[in-house]
């Protein structure tokens, strides 16, 4: 098979030819949704690992990063495709990304094979990480422990009915249910649904709910598909509390519901926005760093494409130029991040466990603060 050669060139992908990785440089690749329908989540983190790269070849290290993007508009089969290229072709010797659960789930099977580490900003799906991939890791916390937040959140806030609709794909699925058993666990009663991701009409859906008359309504996917929901809801009649995770944490939420059936909506995230340095100082320089380069505020994964960058940084620092060792360098690395403490356990897993709320107030998401702590009016 295709994927069989292409892992075999893998092994040889740090030579000092004239691949994307010899001399004194190396390649380094982000995978994502950079030009499709969610494209929101996976912009700022390829602007926050543009930075940290661009500031660190700024000092003039011994070894450059030459950092290389790849375009899957979120698709498990271009990923593949992808993953395969920049093996072979770009002798990558490292992935931020892939940035979604699905693609995350096709792609990484070829780079563990092929022995090059992954570290993804954004992919929160509880069984990656279960897979055995000795390559992989990630600068998020799982949808298990936001699940976990979500549903502490929620119970404190008062609600002891939820209804929780999911995309009936892998991340939102997934999410959906644990959120729902989260809060299931604490005494509250919980209905659900799903929808089509590609449907436009959900009016069967937002029937069921009001029907049902829950306390809130969690969504499980992607900010497209949340939009429409919340737009149909609001529309519909449902008056309680609507909420998602952090695949909806991005303005183009507010601009699918529009932003009067928006307000108010909440989104959990194991990611950190903090552009007025509410939590850290770090955090405050990181978002004037970041609006000088790119004339836009931090958004969702900004912080943790910088901090996923920063962990390659800091092992290639170290004089690290092949994949392995590279690998080896990602096992022991340990950092005050952007958003959070950044260092990985025995499964590629953060050791960090924070989650976070925020609401949505005109057209921006402020953070409302940890989910521990966040009260909602």
């Amino acid at each position: 098979m295709a994927v069989s050669a292409v892992l075999a060139l893998g092994a040889v992908s740090c030579s000092d030819d004239d691949g994307g990785s010899g001399g004194d440089e190396v390649t380094i690749g982000f995978m994502g949704d950079l030009t499709g329908e969610n494209s929101g989540l996976v912009v700022p983190p390829w602007q926050g690992a543009t930075l940290a790269v661009d500031q660190y070849n700024a000092t003039n290290p011994k070894i450059k990063i030459k950092l290389k993007k790849y375009d899957t508009q979120g698709k498990a089969e271009q990923a593949t495709t992808q993953v395969q290229g920049a093996i072979k072709n770009d002798k990558i010797v490292g992935l931020i990304g892939p940035a979604f659960s699905g693609e995350s789930q096709a792609a990484n099977p070829i780079l563990n094979e092929a022995k090059v580490p992954s570290v993804t900003p954004s992919a929160t799906q509880i069984t990656l990480a279960e897979k055995g991939w000795k390559y992989w890791h990630r600068v998020v916390a799982d949808d298990a422990v936001q699940s976990a937040g979500a549903g502490e959140f929620l119970t404190n806030a008062g609600v002891k009915k939820l209804f929780t609709v999911s995309d009936n794909q892998d991340y939102g699925k997934g999410l959906a249910d644990a959120v729902g058993k989260a809060v299931q666990a604490k005494g509250a009663t919980v209905q659900s649904d799903a929808v089509n991701d590609k449907g436009t009409d959900y009016s069967s859906t937002v029937n069921k709910i009001n029907q049902a008359k829950p306390d809130a309504v969690y969504f499980g996917g992607y900010y497209a598909v949340a939009g429409r929901l919340f737009k149909q809801l609001r529309e519909g009649g449902y008056k309680g509390k609507m909420m998602s995770g952090d695949g909806s944490l991005a303005t183009g939420l507010v601009e699918g519901a529009g932003q009067q059936n928006a307000q108010g909506a909440l989104l959990s995230c194991g990611c950190l926005i903090d552009a007025t340095g509410k939590t850290n100082e770090k955090a405050k320089k990181f978002a004037a760093d970041y609006k000088a380069k790119f004339n836009t505020e931090v958004a969702i994964y900004s912080t943790e494409g910088f901090d996923a960058a920063t962990a390659f940084i800091e092992a290639i620092k170290s004089g690290k130029k092949t994949t392995e060792d590279i690998n080896d360098a990602l096992k022991t690395v340990s950092f005050q991040g952007v958003g959070k403490p950044i260092k990985f356990d025995e499964h590629g897993e953060l050791a960090a466990q924070d989650i976070f709320i925020y609401e949505v107030k005109n057209n921006t998401i402020p953070l409302l603060g940890n989910s521990k702590e966040a009260k909602v009016a």
